[in-house]
């Protein structure tokens, strides 16, 4: 999936997340929410208006399930393949939104990170995370 060059640049990111992964995902959830409103039926649980420290903890939970991916980018369909069942049999998510929190999460990367967040680490996070996407949506019939 992922050559030597973009194996390193993924961890490169992520090193500059660890520490940061619910104020990340936060963020991510409420631009997630805020360009596609009709994802928020997905988190429910977080009800119509989520408070901060509701979007933290899931952000955590979030970038957590990422974490575990950059980790293990030999064994994805292992590491994820019980997120992967939840997703397709339970939670049901349309496999259209992978897309979507993919290009929200590359805007958060790109607004935290600025000049550091090149263009090869895009490429190369945009690949990974197609990757984690394909597997999270692979179990969809």
């Amino acid at each position: 999936m992922l050559n030597a060059r973009e194996r390193a640049l993924v961890a490169q990111v992520w090193d500059l997340i660890t520490g940061h992964e619910a104020h990340f995902g936060a963020e991510l959830l409420l631009r997630l929410f805020t360009v596609y409103p009709s994802t928020k039926t997905y988190f429910s649980h977080l009800g119509t208006c989520p408070d901060e420290v509701q979007l933290l903890s899931q952000g955590q939970r979030m970038l957590a399930a990422v974490g575990v991916a950059v980790q293990h980018l030999d064994h994805l369909r292992a590491v994820l393949g019980p997120l992967a069942d939840l997703r397709a049999h339970v939670l049901r998510v349309d496999p259209v939104n992978f897309a979507r929190l993919i290009q929200c999460f590359q805007v958060v990367l790109a607004s935290h990170l600025q000049g550091e967040f090149t263009v090869e680490m895009h490429a190369a996070w945009d690949k990974f995370l197609t990757g984690v996407a394909v597997v999270l949506t692979e179990k969809n019939r």
